[in-house]
């Protein structure tokens, strides 16, 4: 049968990008659509993102990646050191820490999970849509449509969280480890929790018992109104302190590092939104 016409021509191949995390993954999937092939390094969330050691298909994923997502500020190193060791050596690299413009404060701490800030996560959907954009320039427009629509949905819990923050300023609460922090913040909670408590937990380090006790006092004295729980790095200590929040009637809100199955980033937010604010109104 002979088919009249002229050649068909062959779609274009999706782009490749690597993400550090399934979290920056799913926002380069919701921008990029149908003209990426995103790889997450860390998806499980039952992978501490801190203990991770790079396997042979994700050194070859970084080897072929046109644009590369990582958190930076010491979270994610292993994809600069693959990356360095890799024989790519022109990805368009986007770092969600320098994109926030946030620095270490006076005493030199850095809170380096920012993808629990929403004003960072609007900038970096800009940075990620111009990256794709460069990659392939005719669908540039796509890219900052989608990019646009994204930044609506931050928009949109952003004013969730300044209502929350109009009726709970300076609510005292408590962290099992920094990563939410950004997100209380915005919620204009307060952390009392000793900073020696949650350091140590996010380093892995042994909580001394002096101020292990020092946190659980928060709970015993009812001097917190909520705990907010990184499920995805708990140990003994930390279950010991969610223990005596609950002894003492004090919700205890879970929060992961990286997304829950099932979940997209916006959903995931919004319930993380949702749990601060159900637990606040007890």
């Amino acid at each position: 049968m002979c088919v009249w016409g002229g050649p068909v021509e062959a779609a274009p191949a999706p782009i490749p990008v690597v993400a550090s995390t399934n979290v920056y993954g799913d926002v380069v999937g919701r921008i990029g659509g149908g003209r990426v092939s995103v790889t997450s390094i860390i998806s499980d969330p039952a992978q501490d993102p801190h203990s991770y050691e790079a396997s042979t298909r994700t050194r070859l994923e970084l080897s072929r990646a046109e644009v590369v997502v990582q958190n930076g500020g010491g979270y994610d190193d292993f994809v600069g050191e693959m990356l360095r060791s890799s024989d790519n050596s022109s990805p368009h690299v986007i770092d969600a820490v320098q994109t926030s413009g946030k620095a270490p404060d006076g005493d030199g701490e850095f809170n380096e999970h920012v993808w629990y800030d929403l004003p960072t996560m609007d900038r970096l959907a800009g940075r990620i849509a111009q990256a794709l954009g460069t990659a392939s320039p005719a669908d540039a427009d796509v890219f900052t449509k989608n990019a646009e629509e994204f930044k609506d949905g931050l928009a949109g819990l952003e004013a969730r969280t300044d209502r929350l923050e109009a009726r709970h300023a300076g609510t005292p609460v408590a962290v099992t480890e920094p990563v939410p922090l950004y997100l209380t913040d915005a919620c204009g909670l307060v952390n009392r929790t000793p900073a020696a408590f949650s350091e140590a937990v996010e380093e892995g380090d042994e909580v001394s018992p002096r101020v292990l006790q020092e946190t659980l006092t928060l709970f015993t004295g009812r001097n917190v109104q909520a705990l907010v729980h990184n499920e995805q790095t708990s140990g003994p200590q930390t279950e010991k302190v969610k223990e005596a929040a609950e002894d003492n009637a004090i919700p205890v809100v879970p929060v992961t590092e990286t997304l829950p199955q099932n979940k997209d980033y916006l959903g995931w937010m919004a319930d993380n939104i949702t749990a601060l604010d159900r637990a606040l109104e007890r």
